[in-house]
């Protein structure tokens, strides 16, 4: 006969915590081969397990930098688990996990409580649900969401009649298995693969952990738990498949959205997180926002990578970036190594081809996006890529496209290439009979290297580094920044050439935009030649909209 807990205290929470891990490690395989909803990826057990198991880690290096471990109170443990959840969560799952933990965390913590009894219990199932929820855009019936708030509906109903802490959370089990059970009735895709909810049956496990603490069968309190030995009340179970084997053929492909869109985001208001779930539900499904403390965590799937982080990038910067390749790709990439380049016109982009890239249209007006980098990544079929975005605001989607491919098997290696210029200068040093880490690391330098500047025509009034300026005025660019205000443009790119020119300059590139002066290149060909003598001058008719002229010096 076992003890029964009356209260869960910060050690019992600790072991609750623990056991929901060690379950989900030990059942994540069989609840993977569970996921056919909301994607067939096959992943559901894996990422919740995950999520809890970076949480722990997250939680104790937060307590160490405290120098709390072991002796935090309730609500600082249960307040430091729930941001570390938030900030590990993986998939869709593990963002609503996450939630799940939130509404622990905000019973204990909104209360002060030391300790957690049978009605307490009840609110924090309640807010985990709750949360879970709202987290949600498009809620579907037949899922967690199902699962966790018939949990805490059996809950509610068993505290009217003074239940204990044990009554409580047996019933708690109970509700979640029957709930769990009724899933393929609810959701036809579950029906049709003759399966429970994978998300669902990651809930019952952290029902049933609390269960096996609350009758004193916990694990260890230690943030640890190899020498662990699974209660055999959360072995296998045929019930979860019709075919009695837990294990599902999961297809490859699906009819949604390539790709799974993970980020995290600081300091968002309330208000711009609703209209931040509004904007992803429009470019994409399966649509989970949620936010604990100062973070908001981002879950979407879509076709389009880039404006999944652009609509973040209306209220902070995304960090954390995590793209994951949602379907099969037929084509197997060759071994070797492709450059692939974003070209701001057409004539950089002829450059670029005839130095081995592949190229992708991009430039001020009409930036490619991560899901056309990714593209052109395939289509250079090889199993490495360096990969140039040649522009600082493609940066963002070019990372998120190496992630991309990274999960087709392909490793992409970016250079840092804020501008045309600096990506002709990283092609020019390319050597295709050296090591990729070698050429990685010239081409790098080589880009760093190059001092770039710029020329163009205010489309509108405002405040720049080097004044007001009014439409029409010249604006003249130097290493980003636009310090230059003039009316003539021999003069402004005279100042502009000035600012990149530099004691040891050998070579000075000019790339002509489409609607460069007649006569201009010439007239400053012979400007630097008179000043500068021994610099080489090469010009580029690079036809890009917006800038009259690209310059860099080398």
């Amino acid at each position: 006969m076992t003890d029964v807990l009356e209260v869960l205290d910060v050690d019992s929470v600790r072991r609750w915590v623990v056991m929901t891990r060690a379950a989900l490690a030990a059942r994540r395989t069989e609840i993977d081969a569970l996921n056919v909803y909301p994607v067939p990826d096959g992943d559901t057990g894996t990422n919740m397990y995950l999520t809890l198991d970076e949480a722990l880690a997250g939680a104790m290096r937060e307590q160490e930098a405290l120098g709390v471990v072991g002796e935090a109170p309730l609500a600082v443990e249960a307040a430091v688990m729930s941001r570390s959840a938030l900030m590990s969560a993986r998939g869709n799952s593990g963002v609503i996990l996450s939630q799940l933990v939130r509404g622990v965390s905000e019973v204990v913590s909104s209360e002060s409580l030391d300790e957690v009894d049978a009605a307490a219990v009840g609110r924090a199932v309640r807010q985990g649900a709750r949360r879970a929820r709202e987290s949600v855009v498009r809620p579907q019936e037949g899922t967690i969401l199902t699962v966790a708030d018939a949990t805490a509906d059996a809950v509610e109903a068993v505290l009217v009649g003074g239940a204990t802490l044990g009554e409580v959370t047996r019933a708690a089990v109970e509700a979640a298995r029957a709930a769990l059970a009724r899933t393929p009735d609810q959701l036809q895709v579950l029906r049709d693969a003759g399966v429970v909810d994978a998300g669902g049956a990651g809930y019952l496990l952290f029902v049933e952990a609390l269960d096996q603490v609350v009758h004193e069968q916990g694990a260890p309190t230690q943030y640890t738990v190899d020498d662990f030995t699974l209660n055999p009340s959360l072995e296998r179970r045929p019930d979860w498949s019709s075919s009695g084997a837990g294990a599902v053929t999961v297809p490859g492909r699906h009819e949604g959205p390539a790709y799974e869109v993970m980020y995290l985001l600081h300091d968002v208001a309330d208000d711009d997180v609703a209209r931040l779930r509004q904007r992803l539900d429009e470019i994409g499904d399966s649509v989970v926002v949620s936010t604990a403390w100062d973070l908001t965590n981002v879950h979407v799937h879509t076709d389009d990578i880039g404006a999944a982080l652009e609509a973040g990038l209306l209220y902070a910067a995304p960090q954390r970036v995590a793209v994951t390749l949602l379907e099969t790709v037929d084509r197997a990439p060759r071994a070797g190594v492709s450059i692939v380049a974003c070209a701001a016109g057409p004539g950089i982009a002829r450059v670029l081809e005839a130095a081995g890239a592949v190229t992708v249209p991009s430039g001020p007006g009409r930036r490619a996006s991560a899901g056309e980098i990714v593209t052109a990544v395939r289509d250079a079929g090889t199993d490495e890529v360096i990969l140039l975005p040649n522009d600082r605001d493609t940066r963002l989607a070019a990372d998120a496209a190496a992630h991309a491919a990274e999960q087709e098997g392909r490793r992409v290696h970016v250079i840092g290439s804020g501008t045309a210029v600096q990506g002709l200068a990283a092609v020019a040093v390319h050597d295709p009979t050296l090591p990729t880490h070698h050429n990685v690391l010239a081409m790098t330098h080589a880009a760093a290297a190059t001092r770039h500047g710029a020329l163009t025509i205010a489309a509108k009034a405002g405040l720049t580094s080097g004044g007001m300026c009014a439409v029409g005025d010249v604006l003249g660019v130097v290493s980003g920044d636009i310090t230059i205000v003039g009316s003539d443009v021999d003069e402004v790119a005279h100042e502009v050439l000035d600012g990149i020119l530099a004691p040891g300059t050998e070579l000075v590139t000019l790339v002509v935009g489409a609607d460069a002066p007649d006569g201009l290149v010439g007239r400053l060909e012979r400007w630097i030649e008179e000043r500068r003598d021994g610099i080489e001058v090469q010009v580029v008719d690079g036809g890009q909209p917006h800038y009259l002229l690209l310059l860099g010096a080398e």
